[in-house]
């Protein structure tokens, strides 16, 4: 991944990257472009559905063959790459705003998942957890 600041360029990867230093890139660039006044909450929870909207368009009447051929073309995975980004990038500024601890959430909210979709009830299902 790269991130471009002030100072020059940055390169970074999964391995290497936490979720603070991803927020931070991402507050920066907005505070640059004084961009607070346009991220509320609801403004930010809309660029979440509308990235993940553009990111579905991507493999919208596609069969599932063509899903995977179209992660394997170049081309075509860097636009599914930049939506992923997109995404991304507003849940990084909302968590940011407004002080959600993404890492914390998400224990908690896989701790929920764990109890609601037991190993011995959902193995191999796609069924939500009410129907178990």
């Amino acid at each position: 991944m790269l991130v471009v600041t002030r100072a020059g360029i940055q390169w970074m990867s999964d391995a290497s990257t936490n979720l603070d230093s991803l927020s931070l890139a991402v507050r920066r660039f907005c505070e640059e472009r004084d961009w607070d006044q346009f991220h509320g909450p609801k403004d930010l929870a809309v660029g979440i559905v509308t990235e993940a909207a553009e990111l579905l368009e991507r493999f919208r009447f596609l069969s599932d063959e063509d899903c995977l051929r179209s992660l394997d073309n170049p081309e075509s995975r860097e636009r599914i790459e930049n939506e992923v980004a997109d995404v991304l990038f507003f849940v990084l500024r909302l968590s940011d705003r407004f002080n959600i601890d993404l890492a914390a959430a998400f224990e908690r909210k896989m701790a929920k998942n764990a109890e609601r979709y037991p190993v011995d009830k959902a193995r191999g299902s796609n069924r939500k957890y009410s129907e178990l």
